[in-house]
């Protein structure tokens, strides 16, 4: 039997209790698994899931711990954003920027027919809201992305 869920995120988080309730309370998330460390202070597997798919934290243990990923804080950045499909990017952002999430990029209508955006979390991961406004034919969506290059080019 092949699970719903082939591919599962893992985030590695500064304070997964915390994290899970930001995500929560920013991502509509329900929580799922969590398994707190010997030290009954960090979470060592965390499950949240959003629209039906789960998403992993934990958060970050030493090698003599068995730990193996590291945060945001202490690589110096991510390398992974993670896409957020949503009905409302407006309130998903305003909602994440009250409970301490910063704007990246503001959100704008796009030309792959979208509203979208990118935030980082309060524990460095970066994430992009993209609200679908119309469905476009890849043709249209190349010919709108030239048209929008163009135009960022010309700007000072």
């Amino acid at each position: 039997m092949v699970p719903k869920d082939q591919f599962i995120p893992h985030l590695c988080v500064s304070d997964g209790l915390a994290a899970l309730e930001f995500y929560k309370k920013v991502f509509d998330a329900a929580e799922g698994d969590l398994m707190m460390a010997a030290d009954g202070k960090r979470v060592m597997h965390g499950e949240i899931i959003i629209d039906g798919h789960k998403c992993f934290f934990s958060d970050e243990f030493s090698q003599a711990e068995g730990g193996t990923v590291k945060t945001p804080q202490v690589l110096g950045g991510t390398c992974v954003r993670i896409t957020l499909m949503v009905e409302d990017a407006d309130a998903l952002v305003q909602r994440a920027v009250a409970a301490g999430a910063k704007v990246l990029m503001p959100l704008q209508n796009l030309f792959w027919g979208a509203r979208y955006g990118k935030i980082v979390d309060p524990f460095g991961h970066e994430w992009g809201i993209n609200q679908q406004l119309q469905e476009q034919t890849p043709e249209q969506t190349q010919a709108a992305g030239e048209e929008y290059f163009k135009k960022e080019k010309k700007k000072p």
